[in-house]
């Protein structure tokens, strides 16, 4: 099971968004979605799927976060065709960040950000065998730039299954911004790819809940070891979310929560809900009443 799961706020084009992106990749397609009533954002629509093998859960929940930079997703294609085909869809509508064309690092890349606001890089790699095609990258900025190293090596030592496979550094003089130290790195979480970089460019922006990573927890064990080693803003905390020292957000949840979502009855949903909406950290004693009636 993927431990980590990322996952998209949309203000109302969750669905839309997704059917979109599972259309665009081999090996996708719509898991499920429900209607969540009563939430503080009203009645919220989320949306389970996969892209190109990844579990990603995406929710429509108001105009209230917004995409940007910050975490972008990495695809990598082994055909030019296919990565030019991707690119005319996803730039349909969307804004040009680097155009398509060779750069010294691919023959081919280009970075676009989509009609929805979701930022993408495209990259040819015919040599690229890696299983994970899509890579969550996170880029950063502003306050916390220059603190890309350090912040991986904080996710590995608290994630099983994970280590650093590269960190690349700016030379001397190569940034732009002078903060910025790493300029590409490699590293797995629970077994999933990931990347991270100091943003040389000097960006104001940086995380937001727009993008955010669930932690699936199969017991009270687990949500207590991963809120207790994360969270650092007690101000974000509500609803099983919260916010590390890097201002990167998480939802740490039971590994469940998605079936009692989307195959619940409407009663067992609606109490569920009512019961998580008034937490902070979830307890799954007291959720697993809710969702019993007891």
């Amino acid at each position: 099971m993927q431990k980590i799961v990322p996952h998209l706020w949309f203000d109302k084009e969750a669905k839309e968004a997704a059917e979109f992106y599972t259309g665009l990749f081999e090996d996708s397609g719509i898991e499920g979605s429900v209607v969540i009533n009563d939430t503080p954002s009203g009645d919220t629509e989320a949306i389970s799927f996969r892209l190109a093998g990844l579990k990603f859960e995406a929710i429509s929940a108001g105009p209230y976060f917004s995409f940007n930079p910050s975490i972008n997703l990495l695809v990598r294609f082994g055909s030019k065709e296919r990565l030019g085909e991707v690119w005319e869809a996803l730039s349909e509508g969307g804004e040009e960040r680097m155009p398509l064309g060779e750069y010294p690092f691919s023959e081919l890349y280009a970075w676009v950000e989509d009609r929805y606001g979701l930022n993408w890089q495209l990259l040819y790699d015919k040599e690229s065998k890696e299983a994970q095609k899509i890579t969550p990258v996170m880029m950063f900025s502003d306050e916390v730039c220059g603190k890309a190293e350090e912040a991986v090596e904080f996710y590995v030592d608290i994630f099983r299954d994970s280590a650093i496979e590269l960190i690349s550094k700016y030379s001397e003089g190569e940034a732009p911004d002078e903060r910025a130290v790493v300029n590409f790195s490699s590293f797995k979480l629970n077994g999933l790819e990931m990347s991270a970089m100091d943003n040389a460019m000097g960006a104001d922006f940086t995380f937001n809940e727009a993008f955010s990573f669930e932690v699936l927890c199969k017991d009270q064990e687990e949500i207590d070891y991963y809120w207790d080693k994360l969270s650092a803003d007690p101000e974000a905390e509500v609803c099983g979310w919260l916010k590390d020292r890097y201002g990167l957000s998480w939802q740490i949840v039971p590994d469940n929560m998605s079936q009692v979502m989307l195959n619940g009855s409407p009663q067992e949903r609606d109490r569920y809900t009512k019961a998580f909406l008034q937490m902070k950290k979830f307890n799954l004693e007291e959720l697993e009443k809710a969702r019993l009636g007891e």
